[in-house]
């Protein structure tokens, strides 16, 4: 299985080198697709009356000819709706001249019990809301509750950011082809798609390779080899030791969340450094994670020069004040052979928001690798200028803020983003809603650490730790609270191991 998602404009230069390297030609590919969709149709909606095929007029269209054709010579009901003829010359025009089903306006359609709509308008390249009779066909197609097959991306859905400005079909089966788009993944569209198969016709990896993507789906099989195995004389140092501040005494539990997240990935030694005024609240929930005194700046270096932590994780449960980020920005000052990565999140963010100059001048110059965990809202404070350009789809922000801060940025939602300051980004799409509940990210932020800490790069440390986190939710399922996250990871962490 392929793990690259093409924007657009990387799936037209693929199919023009598949194209041009013969010996399919762009109408041929036409008629793959639309057998793909054909197919589809005919194997899990057999009992459709009628199949309303709806077509725009352009490659999208010219697949929902094929499709219409195609289910007529299998003896099915078809009608044939479109908004206009296809471009004289062009493939869809070809595919239309071969078609027998007669056209009607798409002004005409209308839904009935028991009908399929197969929606070929507009594919993932439409940057513009939906209006006139394409809109009124959205609404009475909801109306009737009809189910709709979607052809490449449901029309009003953008396969580059997946937003949809106006109406938008809602599609019980999406078939896209050769690899998904952004758009499938990406809220909101990704709501719009429903099952996504994704049919091979023709377009080869070499193809899709010459188009330069460099973002993919996140999925096991790619950072699998990566991920972290003891060796057989491991002791707990070797295996990477974590260090995660904690709070004050009102305000302690995040980072033992963080801690308890980082023992769980693997790590063989973690330490919670806490205020001395919280030792004693530490102290009574801790039995196999090191708890040490830090007060400020000095003992954290003391620390740091006796024990060389490989990761530090700096945010949870403290205060959004400046003087948090100030912390933050000495602890990386002064990261030359004391520790190798930092994970900043939650309060470590939004105070770092407050220094913002500061931040990025520090990280343009060397510095400890750094992992940014940012949600919607903490993203906002600390890129704020990226953030208000509406123009950028989720996926560019991350990358835009990636290259900014020189970091690892997960910009957190159902639809985490995983972006590299190299330019290499992963969608995740295990998301749940079983993670919206207080403290998840902190468990977050620890399996990063850990797995950084066992020297997994980055990048694909942060790409694991998103996906384990969800997975652990998925797998202990409804009641879960961030408590159940690190037990939960066990088995998580057995069957990538394994």
């Amino acid at each position: 299985m392929a793990f690259e998602l093409l924007t657009p404009d990387e799936m037209a230069e693929a199919d023009r080198l598949t194209i041009g390297a013969g010996p399919v030609d762009g109408v041929g590919l036409m008629r793959r697709a639309g057998g793909a969709i054909a197919d589809v149709v005919l194997s899990r909606f057999p009992s459709a009356h009628p199949v309303h095929v709806l077509c725009g007029p352009g490659n999208n269209g010219g697949d929902g000819y094929v499709v219409a054709r195609l289910l007529r010579e299998s003896g099915g009901a078809v009608r044939l709706f479109a908004t206009s003829a296809p471009r004289a010359g062009s493939d869809a025009a070809l595919a239309a001249a071969e078609c027998p089903v007669a056209v009607e306006p798409l002004s005409a359609f209308a839904p009935e019990t028991g009908s399929l709509v197969v929606d070929a308008l507009y594919g993932a390249g439409l940057s513009k809301p939906l209006a006139g009779d394409v809109l009124a066909a959205v609404a009475r197609t909801a109306e009737a509750g009809v189910p709709v097959v979607a052809v490449d991306l449901p029309s009003g859905v953008s396969g580059r950011s997946g937003e949809v400005p106006g109406g938008a079909f809602k599609a019980v089966i999406t078939v896209t082809f050769a690899r998904k788009k952004p758009g499938h993944l990406l809220f909101p569209g990704r709501a719009h798609c429903g099952e996504i198969i994704v049919a091979d016709i023709g377009i080869s990896d070499a193809a899709v390779a010459a188009t330069g993507a460099r973002c993919r789906e996140n999925d096991p099989a790619w950072w699998r080899a990566l991920f972290p195995s003891p060796a057989k004389d491991a002791h707990k140092y070797s295996r990477g030791h974590v260090g995660v501040f904690s709070g004050g005494i009102a305000a302690t539990g995040a980072a033992r969340l963080s801690a308890m997240a980082a023992a769980r990935a693997g790590a063989g030694a973690v330490t919670v450094l806490s205020p001395g005024a919280a030792l004693a609240a530490n102290a009574a929930h801790l039995t196999s994670i090191i708890l040490r005194r830090c007060d400020g700046l000095e003992d954290a270096i003391a620390f740091l020069d006796e024990r060389k932590p490989a990761v530090l994780v700096h945010g949870p449960g403290l205060s959004p004040e400046p003087e948090v980020g100030r912390f933050a920005l000495e602890l990386m000052g002064h990261a030359s052979g004391r520790f190798g990565a930092l994970v900043l999140d939650a309060d470590g963010i939004t105070s770092m928001a407050r220094q913002r100059a500061a931040f990025f001048e520090a990280r343009r110059r060397s510095g400890p690798a750094l992992v940014l965990t940012p949600h919607h809202g903490e993203f906002g404070r600390l890129f704020s200028d990226i953030a208000a350009d509406t123009s950028l789809s989720k996926l560019e922000r991350a990358l835009a803020a990636a290259a900014k801060a020189n970091a690892v940025i997960v910009y957190k939602g159902p639809d985490t983003v995983i972006a590299a300051p190299d330019g290499r980004a992963a969608i995740n799409s295990n998301g749940t809603p079983l993670l919206a509940t207080a403290g998840s990210g902190d468990v977050l932020s620890g399996i990063v650490a850990a797995l950084m800490a066992q020297s997994m790069p980055p990048f694909e440390a942060a790409c694991a730790a998103v996906w384990m986190h969800a997975e652990a939710a998925r797998r202990f399922g409804p009641g879960l609270i961030a408590e159940d996250l690190p037990l939960a990871l066990r088995e998580v962490v057995a069957g990538l191991s394994g």
